[in-house]
């Protein structure tokens, strides 16, 4: 006798896939691992980040504040917007799915680039919806393989109910400047919801690719989502949230789970967001150690593609899946790209300067 089956449009859904068992890993390599694959911060959170955690860890035994009013008031003083218009998540993941199922559902179309962030085509199959990737630049252009803005509004209709845009992308890097952004809002239809998914602004120090939170009061449609998880190293609370016009905030309230956001990620949060001086420490080592990589890989005769955040997307070619498999034997991670269609790439993690040091030795032995 066969179990039950899920409804229809969820027999095809793939799982979100991490790239490698980093728990095993660990096991097996111990604290000689050196995890380049997984787009964290290698200098860990803020001081005061742990502290608040160990002091909200004593009352585990306590329902969070199921509103989070603490964050979010201070997220709505970080970012001039009303607290009616900010939605904790755990994590942005739970955010873009929970946008989708609440805003598109069957007969509706979700909108991302290809080479976009592997959720938004779970968040689209997991509401019912039709995910449609328009086309991304091709290799050859200068702009390679990131979000081509006019395929997208080319791909834009009324049946859109979603458009989500990753910028910084994962896993390219790639990015769309303000303006861009901006003439996508104006041409999509009202009623279709403009995701940006800012996950990495954080590590931004150039000019561009400039915050959509500028954009939030001219539209309505338009929602912000940001995360701890990557500049402010709380990966393992699991805290996002995203600014969006109050009335679309109310929709997502009643939708999302009660307690999503536990105390003590509440409070490391709190305290992450008010040590500016760590945030500063981690986007400097960030975008020195990027340069330092990206230079070190490029002498190696590796193409490596520009990038905002804090990592690399570099063409291995058709050794890809080789060096990465050697590499990984040597107690080195980076991230195979197979699922997102780049076999012939693998995204490299900005690490400390040791562990940057090592993959460029390792890379120029495998090389050789």
């Amino acid at each position: 006798m066969s179990a039950p089956l899920p409804r229809p449009h969820l027999r095809q859904i793939a799982a979100y896939d991490p790239g490698h068992d980093l728990t095993q890993l660990r096991a097996r390599h111990g604290g000689l691992l050196c995890e380049l694959g997984a787009n964290e911060n290698p200098l860990g959170p803020s001081p005061s980040a742990l502290a608040a955690f160990e002091r909200a860890a004593a009352s585990v035994h306590r329902y969070p504040d199921p509103s989070g009013r603490a964050l979010k008031a201070a997220l709505a003083a970080r970012h001039r917007h009303p607290e009616q218009g900010i939605v904790l998540g755990n994590g942005s993941h739970e955010l873009l799915v929970l946008l989708a199922r609440c805003f598109a559902g069957p007969g509706d179309q979700v909108l991302f680039s290809r080479f976009g962030f592997a959720v938004f085509p779970i968040a689209a199959a997991l509401a019912g919806a039709e995910g449609m990737a328009a086309p991304a630049f091709p290799e050859e252009h200068p702009r390679a393989f990131g979000h081509d803005p006019q395929a997208l509004a080319d791909a834009l209709s009324s049946r859109v109910r979603l458009l989500f845009i990753a910028n910084p992308n994962n896993p390219t890097g790639s990015w769309l400047s303000l303006a861009e952004i901006e003439a996508l809002l104006a041409h999509a239809d009202p009623q279709t919801l403009v995701v940006v998914d800012e996950a990495y602004q954080e590590y931004v120090l150039e000019e561009e690719p400039r915050s959509a939170v500028a954009l939030l009061s001219r539209f309505p449609q338009l929602v912000v989502t940001r995360t701890f998880s990557k500049a402010y190293g709380l990966a393992a609370l699991r805290v996002g949230y995203l600014l969006a016009h109050p009335e679309v905030a109310c929709w997502l309230e009643r939708c999302r789970e009660t307690f999503n956001v536990n105390q003590p990620a509440q409070e490391a949060a709190l305290a992450a967001l008010g040590d500016e001086a760590h945030l500063r420490v981690v986007r400097e080592a960030n975008a020195r150690e990027r340069e330092r990589l990206a230079a070190g890989l490029s002498a190696l005769g590796l193409e490596v593609h520009p990038s905002r955040a804090n990592f690399l997307l570099v063409r291995f070619g058709e050794q890809a899946a080789a060096i990465g498999e050697a590499l990984l034997a040597r107690g080195i991670v980076l991230r195979p790209l197979m699922p997102y269609g780049l076999d012939a790439h693998l995204r490299v993690s900005v690490g400390r300067a040791e562990e940057n040091e090592r993959l460029l030795s390792a890379l120029a032995e495998l090389l050789r």
